[in-house]
């Protein structure tokens, strides 16, 4: 839910790469959260992007939580969460 509210949006295999985590957790806790109506999915292509649902009656509060916590994480933790590279990449461009 961290990675979500710093980037608005999230997708599975995006989450498991920053935590540096297997895909299958994270895709069976964000299918929880979705079934709990705290999360809303959306498919763009083959993605499926999760967001915190507008609609959920303690979204203000879920937010406020995590931003809390998200005091007490270290200052890597939170540039690594904080930042992603979302432009794509130059077609042919070396990496």
């Amino acid at each position: 839910m961290q990675f979500i509210l710093a980037n608005k949006q999230g997708y599975a295999k995006e989450i498991a790469e920053c935590y540096g985590s297997s895909i299958d957790p994270i895709q069976k806790q964000l299918e929880r959260l979705e079934l709990a109506s705290v999360l809303v999915s959306q498919k763009v292509g083959k993605t499926r992007l999760f967001m915190f649902n507008p609609r959920y009656a303690f979204k203000k509060e879920l937010e406020a939580l995590l931003l809390k916590a998200r005091e007490f994480y270290s200052e890597e933790e939170k540039e690594r969460l904080l930042y992603r590279r979302k432009r794509p990449r130059r077609t042919g461009k070396p990496l």
